[in-house]
């Protein structure tokens, strides 16, 4: 009996990090792949959405192995002498383009018609490139071929030991895909981060820290006084308010996310191989207790696209992005738990006396909920635990630039540890 025992062993799927870098399209020929691919898209599209059945409102796609032979057939005969394998990467796109039709259809976001390619692209499979040290070459049709070059790009020694995945090409630019292994290991440190209007406060289990947001909120503000007058303009003339203010959207958008991206760099590179912890915050269901004052000013804040920048940039530095519950972060106390109703610039707890300040607190109960979340120490090397950390003297101040404040200026931190008994 023990002959035929099978065990099966079941392996964590790999974890990758995936970073994408846009060239210049510069080659003629791609113009001829990519009308060539958009014909068999809308070919396998029409003839998929032939076979579309509609009950109660809820959209039926066939089924994909019903119809495969069919479907390739048909699309082999309109494939313009392109390479086989783009048939079956067509197949597969078809499929995911209908695929998000239907969901935008049941959700009374579409109409009952066609989803069909208009912008011209294609996904290169990797069975239909080769790459050649700092180049790809892409098949077209057997024997002719596309090469594409990443050798003294900016980016070609951040992409050093990754591997290329599926190349994008469209009409002005292709986008190449690396992708390496992402680390398995829990980095050993954490810093917690509590979000305001204009700064990042942090506790890293050593000191405090002050990242300012200023200059974003700043830009922001101007972009969003500058759009308000374009927006009277456009009231007024049509055609030309319009193209103005969609280039004035752009340009904002464009400056904000240069920003976010250097505020992020800055902080990956400052908290090396840590873990960084934010809060879970949610604008709308602030703006419900928020005056009209304060609602622009958290229209101006940039919190949730900060996260999600982190997160996407957090494997390459050896990090990781947690987010925790915010509820009273900044009214309880670290050291008892006690609750405040309300709160001023300082917090002082009714209990047992601890003092801080109150973006500072919020930095420390944002650490010890995360602790407390995996069954962490407060410090790992040695046992210790914060037993009081109060600010003595001057005025907290921030300048506009981002700054590491291992002193925060004009402000002295001093801490007291005890060893847990």
């Amino acid at each position: 009996m023990l002959k035929n025992l099978r065990i099966k062993t079941f392996m964590p799927e790999k974890e990758y990090i995936h970073l994408t870098y846009a060239i210049r399209n510069e080659e003629e020929r791609s113009k001829e792949l990519i009308r060539a691919y958009v014909n068999l898209l809308n070919k396998g599209i029409k003839y998929v959405f032939s076979k579309v059945n509609v009950k109660n409102g809820r959209v039926e796609l066939p089924k994909k192995k019903e119809i495969y032979k069919e479907l390739r057939d048909l699309m082999k005969e309109n494939a313009q002498g392109l390479a086989k394998h783009y048939v079956d990467q067509a197949i597969h796109d078809v499929y995911s383009i209908l695929d998000s039709w239907r969901r935008r259809f049941e959700k009374g976001r579409s109409k009952f018609k066609p989803p069909l390619v208009r912008k011209g692209y294609v996904r290169v499979k990797t069975t239909l490139r080769k790459v050649l040290g700092k180049s790809v070459r892409i098949t077209v049709k057997p024997h002719e071929y596309i090469t594409y070059s990443w050798d003294r790009r900016w980016f070609s020694s951040r992409v050093e030991g990754m591997e290329l995945t599926e190349p994008v090409i469209k009409e002005d630019k292709v986008y190449l895909v690396f992708r390496k292994e992402s680390p398995t290991t829990t980095p050993p440190e954490t810093v917690a981060f509590d979000s305001n209007l204009y700064s990042l406060d942090g506790y890293d289990g050593e000191k405090f820290i002050t990242i300012s947001l200023k200059q974003l909120y700043s830009l922001k503000y101007v972009m969003q006084m500058k759009r308000a007058k374009v927006q009277s303009v456009a009231s007024r003339k049509l055609k030309g308010g319009k193209k103005l203010m969609r280039r004035y959207s752009h340009r904002e958008r464009n400056r904000v996310n240069d920003l976010v991206h250097k505020l992020a760099n800055f902080i990956l590179e400052l908290y090396n191989n840590h873990v960084l912890v934010f809060e879970r915050l949610n604008k709308e269901s602030m703006f419900d207790d928020a005056s009209e004052s304060l609602s622009r000013k958290l229209s101006r804040t940039v919190w949730r696209k900060l996260v999600v920048v982190l997160k996407y940039k957090a494997p390459l530095y050896g990090c990781r992005v947690v987010e925790v519950n915010p509820h009273l972060t900044s009214r309880s106390c670290p050291r008892c738990g006690w609750v405040s109703r309300t709160v001023g610039r300082t917090f002082r707890c009714g209990r047992c006396g601890f003092t801080l300040d109150r973006q500072f607190n919020a930095s420390l109960n944002i650490m010890r909920r995360f602790l407390h979340k995996f069954n962490l120490r407060m410090w790992r090397f040695p046992h210790r635990k914060v037993s009081g950390v109060i600010p003595l003297m001057g005025v907290r101040r921030m300048n506009g630039s981002i700054r590491d404040f291992g002193e925060l200026q004009g402000s002295r931190i001093e801490y007291k540890v005890h060893e847990i008994q």
